[in-house]
Parts: C-alpha cells; structure tokens; sequence
C-alpha cells in the first residue's frame, strides 16, 4: 500500500494506541527468523513513526538495554508516543504473534512429543538451529578477521575455548573478555 508511506523527511506521526498495537502486531507476523529489517521499514519507510536517525539512536539504547532488542525497541517507540499504554499497547502487538505460535507448539508437543516421527522432526529442526548459529558466527567474525586478524582471532578462541569447551558461563566469559579486548585495542591502536 504505496499510498500510506510518508514522504522522504516528513515529520513523524503520532500513531495512537491501536496503531502502535496493529504496527508492531504486523511486524511479529511477518518477521520470523528476525523482525528488526521489518521493524525498521515500519518505523521509518512505511509508517515515518521515526526518522532514520531516530531509529538509530533508538536501536543503539536499545541494544545496550538487557533483554531482546525488539521487545526493548516496542518499549522505547511505544513509550514515546503513549506513555506507559503505548509501551504496553506495543510490546503486546509485538510478543502476541510469537507467544502464540510458541503456546501452540508446546501443546502440540505435548500431546504428540512422543511419537518417534516428531522427536526425529525435533532432531533435524535442532541440527538445523545449530547450523544457523554456526553460520551466523562465521559472518560475524569475517569481517572481524578481515580488518583485525591479530586482535580478533585470540578473542575468538578464547571464547569459544571458555564456553564451548570448558562449559564456562557466558556471563563470566563476557565479563572478563570484554574489559580485556577494550583495553588491547587501546593499547593496539596507541
């Protein structure tokens, strides 16, 4: 629906409690395997909620902020422009779609789990999960070893060593790692 997007540079509107619920409801819908490029093209492209700039300032506090980066984002755009019922009115179109689909399986598992079939179905979606986090490491760690292969590669190893291997807490392995790779890179770049 071309008609509804906003000019390049309007001002943002101001959605009103159902919009904010029917926006981030849409994006949950639409998003499986990640929301965040719909979620963007909602805020700014489509609907001009947020300015680009806004959505980046907004994500970056967000990413920074404990918890899950859209959910976080529903909270902070909803909050804006509704307060506390916006917050809710969003968060609640954004998490209703997926809560859904997450009670629906585990009543199917529940009532089917046992069946060899869907424990061999379960198996493969697992392997195929792992396949994705793999993948999803290799491409983050490419550009990494690309720019910056001296610094980033102990890093890598140290970390997968820790929690791969050792079966260390990630929370203890972040802790320490991060105040570490800040200060080599300081000193690396001094």
């Amino acid at each position: 629906m071309r008609g509804a997007e906003a000019p390049p540079g309007s001002a943002p509107a101001h959605p009103s409690l159902g919009k904010l619920f029917v926006g981030f409801l849409s994006v949950a819908a639409v998003g499986f395997g990640g929301v965040m490029p719909w979620l963007r093209r909602m805020l700014v492209e489509r609907r001009s909620w947020l300015t680009a700039e806004e959505f980046n300032d907004l994500l970056a506090l967000c990413q920074f902020l404990p918890g899950s980066n859209v959910v976080n984002l529903a909270v902070a755009v909803g909050a804006r422009f509704g307060g506390l019922r916006g917050a809710i009115a969003a968060t609640t179109g954004m998490l209703a779609v997926p809560v859904a689909v997450a009670m629906a399986a585990a009543a199917a598992y529940a009532r089917w789990g046992g069946i060899e079939t869907v424990r061999g179905a379960l198996t493969g979606i697992g392997a195929a999960a792992a396949g994705l986090v793999i993948a999803m490491a290799v491409k983050m760690a490419a550009p990494l070893l690309r720019k910056r292969p001296v610094q980033a590669v102990p890093f890598i190893l140290a970390a997968f060593v820790a929690v791969g291997l050792l079966r260390w807490p990630l929370e203890w392995v972040v802790l320490a790692l991060c105040p570490l790779s800040v200060v080599v890179h300081w000193r690396w770049r001094a």
